[in-house]
C-alpha cells in the first residue's frame, strides 16, 4: 500500500546553510506521528519544506502526497492536495477579517463549497465546539488575539478544512491549561470526524498526553536518529534528548 506521505532522502536548506539532512519519513493515512527533538534540531523545518515554504530549499531527494509527487509544487498546490501546517507563531493580518477568509479558503476547494446559509451553520457550530465566542469571526485575523486565541483559529481552520494530513508545528507552545485543552479536543475532533493523518512537531510531552500516537521519531541537528512507538515518548519525557545528542555528535567527528 502506498504511503500518504512519503518523504524519502530529503535534504534541505535556508541562506545556504545545510538545515536537514538526507530525512526518510512515512505516514500512512489515519496516523498519528510525533516528530521530537531539542530546541534548533530541525524539526519545525522539516514541516515548512513538507508545506513547500519559499524560505527553504530542497537540495536533494523527493516529498510524495497522496500518489503524486510534490517536491517542486507551490504551497498553494500542496494546500488544495490537503496538506494543513499550523505555525507556531500564526501571522496577523490586519484588514481581513476571521469569516471573510474561512469563507474565501473553503471556496478554493470545490470539495467544501457550500452556500452561505450552509457555511455560517457550520462556523457557527465548530465555533461552539471550541468553546470560541463568534464575535471572534468579525474582527481582524489573528490582529490582537492571545496565543491561545490564535490557536483556536487554527483549530477552527482544521476543522473546517478537513486536511488529509495536518502538521501541528509547536502547537501547545505557551499555551496555559484552559487553551491545551480546546487545541487536545481539536485534535480529537479532526482524528474522529475528518480520519485525517497528523504530524505533531513538539519538544516537550504536555499535549502528547491527550493523542493517541502511532509512531514517534527523534530528530537531532537535522537528522532522524530514533523511531519507535508511543512507548519512546515516556523514555524522552524521563531523560530527555542527551543520549541522542551524544551518539549524533559522535557520528559526525567519525566523519570529519
Amino acid at each position: 500500500m502506498e504511503h500518504l506521505l512519503n518523504i524519502s532522502g530529503v535534504s534541505a536548506s535556508a541562506d545556504e546553510k545545510p538545515i536537514l539532512h538526507g530525512v526518510d519519513l512515512a505516514i500512512d493515512a489515519g496516523e498519528c506521528h510525533v516528530l521530537m527533538g531539542p530546541n534548533g534540531a530541525g524539526k519545525s523545518t522539516l514541516g515548512h519544506v513538507i508545506m513547500g515554504d519559499p524560505v527553504y530549499r530542497t537540495t536533494s531527494g523527493t516529498i510524495g502526497f497522496d500518489g503524486a509527487d510534490l517536491t517542486d509544487a507551490s504551497p498553494d498546490k500542496r494546500s488544495l492536495a490537503g496538506i494543513f501546517l499550523s505555525y507556531q507563531a500564526p501571522v496577523e493580518i490586519p484588514g481581513v477579517p476571521l469569516y471573510s477568509f474561512l469563507r474565501t479558503i473553503c471556496q478554493k476547494r470545490p470539495e467544501l463549497k457550500m452556500t452561505a446559509k450552509q457555511f455560517r451553520r457550520r462556523v457557527g457550530e465548530l465555533c461552539e465546539q471550541l468553546d470560541m465566542d463568534s464575535s471572534y469571526l468579525t474582527r481582524e485575523l489573528n490582529v490582537g488575539f492571545s496565543g491561545g486565541e490564535k490557536k483556536k483559529v487554527e483549530m477552527l481552520q482544521l476543522l473546517l478544512l478537513q486536511p488529509k494530513l495536518a502538521i501541528l508545528d509547536e502547537t501547545d507552545s505557551g499555551l496555559d491549561v484552559d487553551a491545551l485543552s480546546v487545541v487536545s479536543r481539536g485534535i480529537t475532533a479532526y482524528r474522529e470526524q475528518c480520519g485525517g493523518a497528523l504530524l505533531i512537531i513538539t519538544h516537550n510531552t504536555r499535549i502528547l498526553e491527550r493523542v493517541d500516537v502511532d509512531r514517534t521519531h527523534v530528530m537531532v541537528r537535522g537528522h532522524l536518529v530514533a523511531e519507535g512507538g508511543p512507548e519512546l515518548i515516556g523514555q524522552i519525557d524521563a531523560s530527555g534528548f542527551e543520549r541522542y545528542e551524544a551518539a549524533e555528535a559522535k557520528l559526525e567527528q567519525a566523519g570529519a
